[in-house]
């Protein structure tokens, strides 16, 4: 009786089908993939199947003897084997299995000679390599899909791992209790199926937690490592000692190599089924193939090389300086190895400098792609490494605090920025460094809605930057910022036009930065048509310039004066939380317009809490505004008022007076609809805080204006720290 062949049904469907179809196919794999037993399983039913295993020949000639011997033939005098074999299976319809096909020199040749000499007889071969002949059909083995991480415990590897300690006479594993440690093993295992039997026949006889991922695919890799060149195997070493998958550039310098040297070399460990090609074309290994390959590394100086490797690599594709970089850069496709780049640099104290140069020149664009997560945690290695160039330690501790506060809340990249103080005491400019961090320290109070406070930092900073045109325009960037939140809309646009005036060539996101800001002003006075202008303009300039970051923010921007869609390939969970959270505003508020006010209602409340733990108060400040209209619109009067107080408490206490504004005139309209003697007081105070300003009332669902309308013409707050200093 065959062993089960699960989480292979549709690979034997394909392979029966090529069967039917064509004379000759190879199923290839990575050893213990299970192609045998795919083999078997394939050839259940078949009206004639003569298996042979090549691959425990010694010599092509014995092949052929027992093939002949298999299907019962014999030799004439004066026969040759191959001969005899050909004229034995021309006519038969018969299926002739080869398992182990690639351990025999000469056999592709003899396959390939079989197939055209004869008219009939159909040939399955298994092997590591394919023999690349053009009547060979291919079928590839990959491995088994094993859970990730935080993925549940369930497809064909866990399947067949709990089928094998059953049948091997093992006790029930308890999935919920022993998770992690079935999770560790099938992770270990690669997903190979030989490997995941001979984990579950272990666990019969020793339990889960006594086991070890075993070592028994060493001898068949090693079988087809014996059968590459001094280079090929060369190369396999270096890549086993990698622990991502890398591109074709990456195994080049590691293997010291040209380009097209390396495509050759990959080539060759392909064929031999010792390393898997991925559809982005980036190689890589299995785990017990790897385990194999870094155990071979040990005796060589291989890993040293790969890792001088990949620091070339590393120099050679990162930005020249510290604040170059856009979104659209090839390496951060490749992350998994930029990481082990910089982390051996760091791991040595005289290389240690290039590692604070390579995470410090990448952070313009991870910041710029949105990916504030991988930056702060490289940028937090690279300091905890040990001190660096006093030149550029200011600069990684002030950018992992910029990063930080936006991943795990506003406040908490201070200490980041206390310790970028202490670098800058010792930099070769203290002031303008200091300057920078107050910079910083500016934005991280402005996204909290402590408007004096932002505004205090760049008042004292402003003096320190006097000979440092780039933070001299950051800190008049962020002041625009502050103006707009106080309605001080005048002097934010004379301002802002300075600030983009003065603006370099490589300096165009600051100057986007400043344009979207006008925007802004532009909504809260009533001028939709310029805002939306000013909106898509700034989308598609960013766009070119691939400002990931600021593209997102100006399609938010028009997403609330346009019926215009979410951007395609926005995933929100990914995004730091000072653009997240606006996106899932803007989202509400298209929830709003599309009549589904209680999931806006929802929506908005999660916001409140997420903006409230992370002290994010503009953000919070809206969420609650949005909270009350989308009450208001379930007919929910006294919870709407409540939502309404809140948000005018808010606004007074952080200085914003224009959502005070627009809260006093959601308490008026739940004043007005409870027929109250104070209704029209509110709305009188709003108009009067607007007077002065030029700025217009949002308009709400329920007003005379169409709720398509209203629900859209809102203002999205720019949220998050937008320096790169």
């Amino acid at each position: 009786m065959l062993t089960p062949c699960v989480g292979r049904e549709s690979t034997l469907d394909r392979v029966r089908s090529l069967l039917d179809a064509g004379r000759w196919v190879t199923i290839t794999g990575a050893p213990g993939c299970g192609k045998t037993l795919v083999a078997r399983h394939a050839t259940v039913g078949q009206p004639r199947a003569v298996w042979v295993a090549a691959h425990r020949q010694p010599t092509l000639a014995a092949v052929v003897t027992t093939c002949l011997d298999a299907i019962g033939a014999e030799m004439a005098p004066g026969d040759s084997p191959s001969m005899a074999l050909r004229r034995a299976l021309d006519g038969q319809d018969l299926l002739l299995v080869l398992d182990g096909a690639d351990a025999i020199d000469g056999l592709a040749d003899l396959c390939e000679e079989l197939i055209e000499s004869t008219d009939r007889f159909r040939l399955l071969c298994t092997a590591a390599t394919v023999a690349g002949r053009p009547a060979e059909q291919v079928i590839r083995l990959g491995p088994l899909p094993v859970p990730g991480r935080n993925d549940p415990l369930e497809g064909p590897a866990v399947e067949l791992f709990l089928a094998r300690i059953a049948g091997a006479g093992g006790h029930p594993v308890d999935l919920q209790r022993q998770g992690p440690n079935v999770r560790r093993l099938l992770q270990a295992s690669g997903g190979l199926p030989l490997l995941i039997e001979q984990l579950g026949v272990q666990i019969a006889l020793v339990g889960v937690t006594d086991v070890t991922p075993t070592a028994s695919l060493a001898e068949a890799v090693h079988t087809s490592y014996d059968l590459l060149d001094d280079r090929q195997k060369e190369c396999f070493r270096r890549l086993a000692v990698m622990d991502h998958p890398v591109s074709l550039d990456v195994l080049a310098d590691i293997s010291g190599v040209s380009r097209a040297e390396a495509a050759q070399l990959a080539s060759g460990l392909a064929r031999r089924s010792l390393v898997e090609v991925q559809s982005d074309g980036r190689f890589d290994m299995l785990a017990p193939i790897r385990s194999h390959g870094r155990s071979l590394a040990a005796e060589t100086d291989d890993r040293a090389q790969a890792m001088a490797g990949i620091l070339r690599w590393a120099e050679r594709v990162t930005p020249s300086d510290n604040m170059s970089g856009a979104a659209d850069e090839s390496w951060l496709r490749e992350m998994g190895v930029m990481r082990q780049a910089i982390a051996a640099a760091c791991a040595d104290e005289p290389t240690r400098p290039l590692g604070y140069r390579l995470a410090n020149n990448l952070f313009s664009s991870l910041y710029t792609a949105m990916r504030a997560r991988e930056a702060v945690e490289i940028l937090e290695y690279v300091l905890a490494s040990g001190d660096g160039p006093s030149d550029i330690g200011a600069q990684v501790a002030r950018r992992a605090g910029i990063c930080a506060s936006e991943v795990r809340g506003t406040y908490e990249g201070m200490a980041l920025l206390d310790r970028a103080e202490e670098h800058a005491l010792t930099s070769p400019e203290p002031t303008s460094q200091r300057a920078r961090n107050a910079s910083i320290r500016a934005e991280m109070h402005l996204d909290a809605g402590a408007l004096e406070l932002a505004r205090a930092e760049v008042e004292w900073a402003l003096p320190l930057a006097v000979d440092d045109p780039y933070v001299t325009r950051q800190l008049r960037r962020t002041l625009v910022d502050i103006r707009v939140c106080r309605g001080e809309f005048e002097a934010a646009e004379a301002l802002a036009e300075q600030v983009m005036k003065d603006a370099p060539r490589d300096e165009q996101w600051i100057a986007l930065s400043a344009r979207l800001l006008m925007g802004t002003v532009a909504v809260e006075q009533g001028r939709y048509i310029e805002a939306g202008a000013i909106a898509k303009a700034a989308r598609e300039h960013a766009i070119e310039l691939a400002e990931d970051r600021l593209a997102l923010l100006a399609d938010t921007l028009l997403r609330s004066v346009a019926a215009t869609p979410r951007s395609q390939g926005v995933h929100e969970e990914w995004l730091p939380w000072g653009v997240r959270l606006g996106v899932q505003l803007q989202d509400a508020r298209d929830l709003m317009a599309a009549d589904e006010c209680r999931r806006a209602a929802g929506l908005a409340a999660d916001i409140i809490v997420l903006a409230d733990s992370i002290k994010l108060g503009r953000d919070g400040i809206e969420a609650r505004l949005l909270l009350g209209d989308a009450l208001t619109g379930c007919g929910e009067g006294a919870q709407a008022s409540a939502a309404y107080l809140a948000a005018l408490r808010q606004a007074t206490e952080c200085g914003f007076p224009l959502r005070a504004a627009d809260a006093l005139d959601g308490l008026d309209r739940t004043l007005v609809a409870q027929g109250s003697s104070a209704a029209g007081r509110c709305s009188a105070a709003a108009r009067s805080l607007r007077a002065s300003r030029r700025a217009v009332a949002r308009q709400r669902p329920g007003s005379t204006r169409s709720r398509s309308c209203s629900a859209r013409r809102t203002l999205e707050p720019m949220t998050g720290p937008r320096c790169r200093c």
